[in-house]
């Protein structure tokens, strides 16, 4: 176990020792300790490495991550795990504003609440929230799944392309051409699978499916993946 203690070193040399772990390291495992709140931290990390923070977070924990685990055991400020491409993040706390923004691939899990406009604009990121999500999440949504274990706010999923949205609580109210849709065979498995990644003890029968009507954006969703 590597540890890093942000009381005694920069968070710019934390980040330069974290992001210079290439595939073959051996120095997996990393203990970051001190946070206080700190921002930026464990960002653009690109090998497959497990780093623990151990307390809370300011803005942007996690961006960019590639490949690495990252777990934080307090809360996450604004802007965790944004443009994340793959690995997983672990929030144990709650999670600030737009939460996985703009993600491209791997999981996020938030086993507290998340504010507004967790997952906007995901484009292919797996997000799983514990508690409940604030107003305008998931807008402009492209691809992916956000599972929501609790409330959903105002607004979900305004102006969705193709992107999931499994809810287990209550709706406060749907976004512009977001619809309630049909939870076929194919959505459990997709449910059972993120939940049990996830670590969540929940049954996927108990959840409401919701997507876009297709009546609002101009692209053919044959070609999404090129956009």
């Amino acid at each position: 176990m590597q540890k890093i203690d942000l009381a005694t070193q920069t968070l710019r040399e934390m980040n330069a020792t974290l992001q210079a772990q290439k595939d073959q390291t051996n120095a997996t495992q990393w203990d970051i300790e001190n946070p206080r709140g700190a921002h930026a931290i464990a960002v653009g990390l690109d090998a497959p490495i497990e780093v623990t923070v151990r307390g809370s977070t300011g803005y942007y924990c996690a961006g960019m991550n590639k490949q690495a685990t990252v777990h934080v055991t307090g809360s996450a400020g604004p802007g965790v795990a944004e443009n994340m491409m793959s690995g997983t993040v672990i929030i144990d706390g709650d999670a600030s504003q737009y939460a996985g923004a703009t993600g491209r691939g791997g999981l996020l899990v938030i086993k507290g609440n998340a504010a507004s406009r967790c997952g906007i604009s995901m484009k292919g990121i797996d997000i799983v929230v514990q508690g409940n999500i604030g107003h305008m999440s998931a807008f402009m949504g492209q691809a992916g799944n956000l599972v929501v274990c609790g409330d959903a706010g105002d607004a979900l999923g305004d102006s969705l392309y193709e992107a999931r949205l499994f809810v287990r609580g209550s709706v406060k109210s749907l976004g512009a051409d977001c619809v309630e849709k049909e939870v076929r065979p194919e959505h459990l498995e997709i449910l059972r699978d993120l939940l049990e990644r996830a670590g969540i003890d929940a049954k996927p029968e108990e959840f409401r499916r919701y997507g876009s009507a297709r009546k609002l954006y101009n692209f053919d969703v044959d070609n999404a993946a090129a956009y």
